[in-house]
C-alpha cells in the first residue's frame, strides 16, 4: 500500500470511528426553563439529630408529587470554605421550579403541602423561605 492510500485509509477509519461514536452518545433534551424559583431553608429543632434531618428530607421529597412542582432538589449543608457570606446554619433546603406565579400559589395549598406541613413542622425551629422569578 502506498503512502497516499495508506493515509486516505486511516483517515478514513478515524472518521468512521468519530462519526460512530458521535452517533452513539444520548442526545439531551432541550432543558426547559421553570421561571419561578422557591427556596425555603429549615432549620431543625434537633441540628444534630441526623434521624429528624432524614425526616425532614424525605418529607420535603413527597412535595414533588404536586402537580405544579415542575421541579424539586432537596440539600443538606456542604462542606465549604468558610467565609462572610455563606451562612451555614441551617439544615436541610427545598429547591423548586414552577411554571408561573399561579403554579407557586396553588402549591401552597395543595392538600400535599398540607400534610407535610402537618407531619413535619414539629421537626423545624424557623423556615425562611426565598420566592424570585426570573428576570
Amino acid at each position: 500500500m502506498n503512502s497516499l492510500n495508506r493515509k486516505t485509509f486511516l483517515l478514513s477509519g478515524v472518521a468512521l470511528a468519530a462519526g460512530t461514536v458521535a452517533s452513539a452518545m444520548p442526545v439531551a433534551p432541550a432543558q426547559k426553563k421553570y421561571p419561578v424559583v422557591h427556596h425555603a431553608f429549615f432549620w431543625l429543632k434537633n441540628p444534630s439529630s441526623m434521624e429528624d434531618r432524614a425526616k425532614l428530607v424525605a418529607g420535603v421529597k413527597t412535595l414533588a408529587k404536586i402537580k405544579t412542582v415542575k421541579e424539586l432538589r432537596v440539600g443538606v449543608v456542604a462542606s465549604t470554605e468558610k467565609r462572610d457570606v455563606v451562612d451555614n446554619s441551617w439544615g436541610v433546603s427545598e429547591l423548586m421550579f414552577f411554571e408561573d406565579l399561579e403554579g407557586q400559589a396553588s402549591y401552597q395549598t395543595d392538600p400535599i403541602h398540607l400534610e407535610f406541613i402537618k407531619n413535619c413542622s414539629h421537626l423545624w425551629d424557623k423556615v425562611i423561605v426565598y420566592d424570585a422569578i426570573e428576570a
